[in-house]
């Protein structure tokens, strides 16, 4: 067999064994190797060629960002900073129809400027958000639905676990990519508002809430309070993203910075005791490893197809079908979004990517802009049956039989629905995405 032929028998091979349920680290890692071995017809060589991967993927001092962002996100996480957001948002929203679930998006958005972790946000604001929406009348649905929404935010606004993992494989700049999150992550945020005040208004009935529950709801707030709650976001937004964007620190030092600023912020707070911070930092090395091995096998996969000459197959094949590039984004997002019924977004992303980067290299495309179109169609697999991850983030954290994963699900489909229409709106409007850079 030629080796676009072992090529195209791999890519099958996989997608059954993942929709198996074999771990995709293990499946990446598996078929690269049985697939390299076909051909060549060289068992050594195949241990050789995917023991380089494994030492030339992880030896890049980039790499480090990855357990420096995810320390951090957990310890704002145990600080409590979730909270105080929340709290300063139903401040400013809460007198407004629908108050609270923008208040719920507008924490989220903040919060996700200092975490960079979805599953963190989903399981921040079903502790602090959700009790609050449903006693001041607002319906489960509705209340469980603008946390999953909200909580893809932290994907989207800069720092993002995804950007990283995306400009590390995409070979990009991943301050390129936390810039250019920021206005989609801003359009995404207010499309949100949008839509609950649309709802709160068409649909009061499916909302819930009143306006005289919500104007109760709008307790007054002195300045030392507000200053106390927002000074610890301020800071360390300002010591992360403005660190990256002043050119004062390489994305990893940010990440060992907003660490250490984290860290002072939760013993500042009373908030980190012995027993916490061990858990933070199995918690950290839990989620590393993880992100870790999918690279380590993505990256396994990708030399794999580059021998077998698959992907340049595809880029000649599409060019002589005078495949149009817009047709070549409506199935790339189409099949991510199906893949995120089963998949979570990081697998998504290492399984898919390897094989289309070439022909968008060849097209010209810009990789900061697709990165961007990606890591939103990914993050719409997260709200849609039956894997959603941060539905079933939201149903472990709420742990409340009155609400159902069916529940979560209708709940979170308008909010899936506003993502796929900001979607279509960063892919007709690239300059959205790349304005800033």
């Amino acid at each position: 067999m030629s080796g676009i032929e072992i090529g195209l028998i791999s890519l099958v091979a996989m997608v059954a064994l993942i929709f198996a349920g074999m771990y995709v680290p293990v499946v990446l890692a598996l078929v690269s190797f049985v697939s390299v071995w076909a051909m060549r017809g060289d068992v050594d060589l195949a241990i050789k060629l995917l023991g380089l991967a494994t030492e030339n993927s992880l030896s890049s001092y980039l790499f480090g960002v990855v357990p420096l962002f995810v320390l951090m996100g957990l310890l704002v996480s145990v600080s409590e900073i979730g909270k105080d957001t929340f709290e300063i948002a139903n401040w400013a929203f809460g007198g407004l129809k629908g108050g609270l679930g923008i208040a719920t998006v507008a924490a989220n958005a903040v919060f996700a400027s200092i975490t960079g972790i979805s599953i963190a946000s989903a399981a921040v604001f079903t502790k602090v958000a959700v009790p609050e929406m449903l006693r001041f009348g607002y319906t489960p649905k509705f209340a469980v639905g603008v946390v999953a929404g909200s909580s893809v935010l932290g994907m989207l606004i800069p720092p993002s676990l995804l950007m990283i993992v995306y400009g590390l494989l995409a070979d990009v700049s991943i301050g390129d990519m936390f810039i250019a999150g920021i206005i989609p992550g801003t359009v995404l945020a207010l499309a949100y508002a949008v839509g609950i005040i649309f709802m709160a208004t068409r649909y009061p009935a499916q909302v819930g809430g009143t306006e005289s529950v919500e104007t109760a709801g709008h307790r007054p707030m002195t300045v030392m309070a507000f200053s106390a709650k927002i000074s610890p976001i301020v800071i360390l937004v300002i010591v992360v993203l403005g660190g990256i964007y002043g050119g004062v620190f390489t994305p990893t030092e940010a990440g060992a910075a907003g660490a250490l600023g984290a860290l002072v912020l939760a013993i500042a707070k009373r908030r980190l005791n012995w027993t916490t911070f061990w858990q933070v930092l199995v918690e950290t090395g839990h989620v590393t490893a993880s992100v870790l091995l999918l690279v380590l096998g993505a990256t396994m996969y990708s030399r794999m197809l580059a021998l077998s000459g698959l992907p340049s197959f595809l880029g000649t094949w599409m060019a002589n079908a005078g495949l149009e590039f817009h047709w070549l984004i409506a199935i790339f997002v189409i099949t991510v979004i199906l893949m995120g019924t089963v998949l979570d977004s990081i697998s998504i992303m290492l399984v898919l990517l390897p094989l289309i980067f070439p022909v968008l290299i060849s097209m010209d495309v810009n990789l900061i802009w697709f990165g961007i179109v990606t890591i939103v169609a990914v993050e719409i697999g997260l709200l849609t049956p039956p894997f959603g991850l941060a539905v079933y983030i939201i149903k472990s954290t709420l742990d409340d039989a009155r609400i159902s994963l069916m529940d979560i699900f209708i709940g979170a489909f308008p909010f899936a629905v506003i993502m796929l229409l900001v979607l279509l709106l960063i892919i007709a409007v690239p300059s959205l995405s790349l304005l800033l850079l």
